[in-house]
């Protein structure tokens, strides 16, 4: 199939031609503003599809809304109508419409006219065009200070520049530009027919100010360790896009290191509700541990070197003992109630990586001394 998208060097536009890139099956043309007609009508040869994500939200004029928005759209729809007049077959339109199509601002009535040219291209049977009016999308590759709050956010918190929130409790409604795109592509498997405003989810209600905070935080994780819960959700896609703002020379960043005879301890990651990660080393024939705990646990795993864990339980007296290494990998529990230690029993430097089920509180830190 060929595709053919137009404001292909815009936010949307970016993230959806390297997905289709990605695909290996589609052929891609691409139209952007300041190219003759000729090179649209040219891109349009053949293609069964069509993404017209062209469009302008933040002109110098307000004129421009309409050059950028109606204009675009009229030109697309002159090209299709002299595409079906020679005989071609009828195309497939997406657009990518805007929630302010139902306001009565200058950026929402271009919009809602742009909607009317190509739903009038529809009814005269040269084209079948989806309608999707989509709130404030957001994700990698959007414009600083041009394509989202979100955006802008994003790139100052992670130069450390101030951020200006007008309003912290003004509505949001946002939508993952990577949920967009996977929406986008499903529409290539089925025919559009006569379907507009439809919906593409899922959407996020929130606020100004929770997204500023949020963000924030992911900056202040860095160097508190703490993790906020990314793994789902708004603040999955929120902590994505903050990560690909970042400028190169901060995509590393430094964790403390404490060290003493036996090796080194580096806590790398603290979580809410999920406990930590560490690692720490052990030089040959040093032994770490030596006490238990009454709730706590751990998962040990060595990724280098011979190790060798022996467990007491602080009551019965029962022992038990487990020897591996970084050549067999085996997760190693502490259980409670039980004093364990953990010796280096090869010839180079042991490194074990660490989990522990809550995070350190040195006001409570549940581990006594024991030796096994």
């Amino acid at each position: 199939m060929k595709v053919v998208i137009t404001g292909a060097r815009g936010f949307i536009g970016r993230n959806l031609q390297q997905h289709l890139l990605e695909r290996g099956n589609v052929e891609v043309a691409t139209y952007d503003r300041g190219q003759p007609p000729a090179e649209l009508a040219r891109a349009l040869v053949d293609a069964g599809f069509v993404f017209h994500l062209a469009g302008v939200n933040r002109p110098r004029e307000a004129s421009e809304f309409t050059t950028g928005n109606v204009g675009s759209t009229e030109a697309l729809c002159a090209a299709l109508r002299q595409r079906r007049a020679a005989g071609g077959e009828k195309t497939c339109v997406v657009y990518a419409s805007s929630i302010q199509a139902e306001r009565a601002n200058p950026y929402g009535r271009s919009k809602r006219a742009a909607e009317q040219r190509l739903l009038d291209l529809q009814a005269e049977g040269a084209a079948d065009v989806r309608i999707l009016r989509l709130p404030n999308v957001f994700g990698k590759w959007a414009r600083p200070n041009y394509n989202s709050a979100v955006a802008t956010f994003c790139y100052n918190v992670a130069r450390d520049l101030p951020i200006d929130v007008h309003d912290p409790a003004a509505e949001l409604t946002l939508l993952h530009v990577d949920d967009l795109v996977t929406a986008l592509l499903a529409m290539l498997e089925s025919h559009p027919g006569d379907e507009a405003d439809a919906e593409v989810g899922p959407q996020y209600r929130t606020t100004v100010g929770e997204v500023a905070e949020l963000i924030r935080r992911f900056r202040h994780g860095r160097e508190s360790l703490l993790t906020e819960r990314v793994g789902a959700g708004l603040v999955r896609a929120l902590y994505s896009t903050f990560v690909s703002y970042l400028p190169p020379e901060r995509f590393g960043y430094e964790v403390p290191q404490h060290g003493d005879p036996r090796g080194v301890f580096v806590e790398m990651l603290k979580t809410a509700d999920s406990g930590q990660f560490s690692f720490f080393t052990a030089h040959p024939g040093v032994t770490r541990g030596g006490h238990y705990h009454h709730s706590k646990t751990e998962k040990f795993l060595v990724i280098r070197g011979e190790a060798r864990f022996r467990f007491r339980h602080v009551q019965s007296g029962e022992r038990h003992e487990i020897r591996t290494s970084g050549t067999r990998p085996v997760v190693v529990e502490t259980v409670p109630g039980w004093t364990h230690d953990i010796t280096n029993v090869g010839e180079d430097e042991m490194i074990v990586l660490l989990w522990a089920n809550e995070v350190f509180d040195r006001s409570r830190p549940d581990t006594y001394a024991c030796p096994v």
